[in-house]
């Protein structure tokens, strides 16, 4: 299927699924309303909000800091996770010590985490980055450990034989093996981020687009809370983007990577 038509039908999906919500939120079908538009308010509503926060600027304050605080635990996270994770791969016995632990931290519920954040960090940004680099690292870390361990005996057999030292091995066996997993890993790790930062927000801040759903979900404002989900899911599909971008530049050597973009 070209590029053209996926996106056509990706787009009619979405058109069928807001035309169906508009039409149960605002008709009466049989004698009544199926979504009751005080509990689920209607696509108009939902995108005049949104374009009135675009008009008066209001979002472009709780846009930057999301994107800040998203950016900074991704980055964070997915480094710390692809350092990590190499690390354990190439050393074993430090792998079996670190284990039960790893598993533990990789446990614990992450909401249990952000009062604990706030606390130590305060209510400013670096709590909500501490949560989200919890929810990134053991992501890329499980996916880089993986992806080092998949390396193939016979590629690395047949380098040791040619006289490859650990630096070129790295280069050229051990680093280009982990990069799809790597991706495969960030492209959930931009989500959680941003979940991360959102979570953050909505637990404790005052600003911030998961600050915006708290207020409009305090005075029951349906149609903000719906508002802030559509920008926040369009804000995370922005930065998917752009890790799929670098994506088919360093995995531009995958011949199935050729292929697919036919």
């Amino acid at each position: 299927m070209s590029r053209i038509g996926l996106l056509l039908l990706q787009l009619l999906v979405a058109v069928v699924g807001l035309g169906l919500w508009q039409l149960l939120a605002s008709v009466a079908i049989f004698g009544h309303t199926w979504l009751p538009p005080f509990f689920f308010s209607n696509p108009v509503d939902v995108f005049s909000q949104i374009f009135d926060w675009f008009r008066t600027g209001v979002i472009w304050k709780h846009l930057l800091i999301t994107l800040w605080e998203s950016i900074l635990a991704f980055a964070i996270g997915s480094l710390s996770g692809v350092m990590v994770g190499f690390w354990f791969a190439r050393q074993p016995h430090v792998a079996a010590v670190f284990d039960p632990y790893v598993k533990m931290g990789n446990a614990l519920p992450r909401v249990v985490l952000a009062p604990i954040f706030t606390l130590w960090l305060g209510l400013g940004i670096w709590s909500k980055v501490a949560l989200g680099v919890t929810l990134v690292f053991f992501i890329v870390f499980f996916n880089v450990y993986q992806g080092v361990k998949e390396v193939s005996t016979t590629v690395l057999a047949n380098g040791r034989m040619l006289g490859m030292s650990e630096q070129q091995l790295m280069r050229h066996v051990y680093w280009p093996s982990a990069l799809s997993w790597m991706f495969s890993s960030l492209h959930t790790s931009v989500g959680f981020a941003v979940v991360g930062a959102v979570v953050g927000e909505y637990l404790g801040s005052a600003a911030g687009l998961g600050y915006l759903i708290q207020q409009a979900e305090g005075v029951f404002d349906v149609a903000g809370v719906f508002a802030g989900m559509f920008v926040l899911s369009a804000f995370v599909i922005l930065i998917d983007m752009v890790v799929t971008v670098v994506e088919r530049r360093l995995l531009a050597w995958r011949p199935d990577a050729l292929e697919g973009r036919g």
